[in-house]
């Protein structure tokens, strides 16, 4: 499916810097409860995120991820999910994240 510049301009992908993790005991899956800073204008947003065959808690603390920020509020086992963090599957399915290297401002959006 071909979409339109305009249309990909709508999705709203941000840098961000992970600042807290927890275990997720509750999702189906096994996933991690995520936040991230998105700098002063967006602020810090959290998500649940089933990352855990790739990062231990410890390993994603500071970790600059992308994260789409538009998608609208999902409730994911009582816990709201405010934004998509985005990765890739790997050979056996197992998420690895996108992330941000060098370094770039929290909040900047990818165009």
């Amino acid at each position: 499916m071909i979409i339109s510049y305009q249309e990909f301009e709508n999705v709203d992908l941000r840098a961000g810097t992970i600042v807290k993790v927890e275990a997720f005991p509750r999702a189906k899956k096994p996933a991690y409860k995520v936040w991230v800073d998105f700098g002063v204008e967006i602020g810090i947003k959290q998500t649940s995120a089933q990352i855990t065959v790739h990062y231990t808690p410890e390993s994603l603390l500071g970790r600059q991820v992308a994260g789409c920020i538009n998608l609208g509020d999902k409730n994911i086992a009582g816990f709201t999910s405010e934004f998509l963090l985005v990765g890739f599957p790997d050979e056996n399915g197992a998420i690895c994240l996108i992330t941000v290297d060098p370094k770039v401002p929290d909040g900047v959006k990818m165009f």
